[in-house]
């Protein structure tokens, strides 16, 4: 380990003089991906640098120990070994998960959807919730949000809501959140205080570009229409809504979002272009046999994954058997914890599938 520890150290050296060349900026998709290489490559080196010194520490003690004759002074290395020990089998997990190979999508930008499931109004309030949760976590990440597409429920939340959320490894943090999130509340509407069971699915998916989903425009059947809700002027009277259509595999994706036809095309177009991205990939890896059923689930939106219960207060993730007490918190975009941990239980499980890595 330590050998490929000491080759990506030489690639990020690499990669750091290609950036500074004076020629870099020629090919700026080049420069980009140089970029997202030097910061994926720069979180190893730090780690590995540490870790280094951390066994130049470790060394001198022990050299200490074996040729100092003064009794404090060998209880003193003694002591520095032991911190130093601890140290070099904490730091030695931590670049064991950072050599676990990443999933490419995991830098990416996501298109997220939200949609009411069972449970009628109630569900689309707290499909509406959920909205707000991811909005607020985002704000926490520094990520952008911006919404594509929505239909709003008739008592208030969404029935279906489309946002795009980007900034630094949003897929990466976001994926887990796909499948059904389930409510346990007294709904507004129930006179006899009795708690209702409503449900909202999430689907997280890594936004596709271009290169990665050819699409032939001929393919698409395109259709305009009026927007509805709030927007002023243009609502109800001018086809600025848009509607495309992938004609070979169904797929839809529709945005009123914006007044303007062209901006809410684009919009749909990347929406589209990100569930065809989608099915691909989960082609691929059904007919290579990847698709790993682990722990954390399949990313699959059917999949139960977490129960909100508002009368104890209570979220559970039943995937890991994780729960917390702050419903409050959580609902408020205090997620961290959840991905935390079902980051750590995927990694787990990566590890034990792959070779044991050993620090030689």
């Amino acid at each position: 380990m330590l050998e490929k520890l000491e080759q990506i150290k030489e690639r990020f050296e690499e990669v750091g003089r290609l950036i500074v060349a004076p020629d870099a900026m020629a090919d700026m998709k080049q420069f980009a991906k140089l970029n997202k290489e030097y910061k994926e490559l720069e979180k190893i080196v730090k780690e590995y640098i540490a870790y280094k010194n951390t066994l130049d520490n470790l060394r001198s003690a022990k050299e200490v120990l074996v040729n100092e004759k003064d009794p404090e002074f060998r209880e003193m290395a003694k002591l520095e070994i032991e911190e130093l020990t601890k140290k070099q089998e904490e730091q030695e997990e931590i670049l064991k998960s950072l050599l676990i190979p990443k999933d490419p999508n995991d830098s990416r930008d996501v298109i997220m959807e939200i949609r009411a499931g069972t449970g009628g109004d109630e569900a689309c309030l707290f499909a509406g919730d959920l909205f707000r949760m991811y909005q607020r976590y985002a704000e926490k990440q520094n990520w952008k949000t911006e919404v594509l597409d929505y239909t709003e429920g008739t008592s208030g939340g969404f029935k279906e809501i489309i946002m795009r959320i980007s900034g630094e490894d949003v897929y990466g943090k976001l994926k887990y959140e796909s499948g059904v999130h389930r409510v346990q509340r007294v709904p507004a509407t129930e006179t006899q205080g009795r708690i209702h069971t409503s449900a909202a699915s999430v689907a997280v998916l890594p936004e596709a570009e271009e290169i990665d989903v050819q699409i032939n425009m001929n393919d698409i059947k395109k259709e305009t229409y009026c927007s509805s809700g709030p927007g002023g002027q243009s609502v109800n009277t001018t086809y600025s809504a848009v509607r495309l259509t992938h004609i070979p595999t169904g797929i839809v994706a529709q945005c009123q979002d914006e007044k303007s036809q062209i901006k809410n095309f684009e919009k749909a177009l990347s929406v589209l272009r990100a569930r065809i991205y989608e099915l691909e990939k989960r082609k691929q890896e059904e007919a290579m046999g990847a698709a790993r059923k682990s722990m954390v689930g399949s990313g699959d939106r059917s999949d139960k994954i977490r129960t909100y219960n508002w009368p104890q207060s209570r979220v559970t993730d039943h995937r890991i058997g994780f729960t917390v007490y702050n419903l409050p918190a959580v609902i408020d975009g205090d997620i961290d914890e959840f991905i935390e941990q079902l980051r750590l239980a995927d990694n787990a499980e990566k590890m034990k599938e792959g070779a044991s890595i050993s620090i030689e």
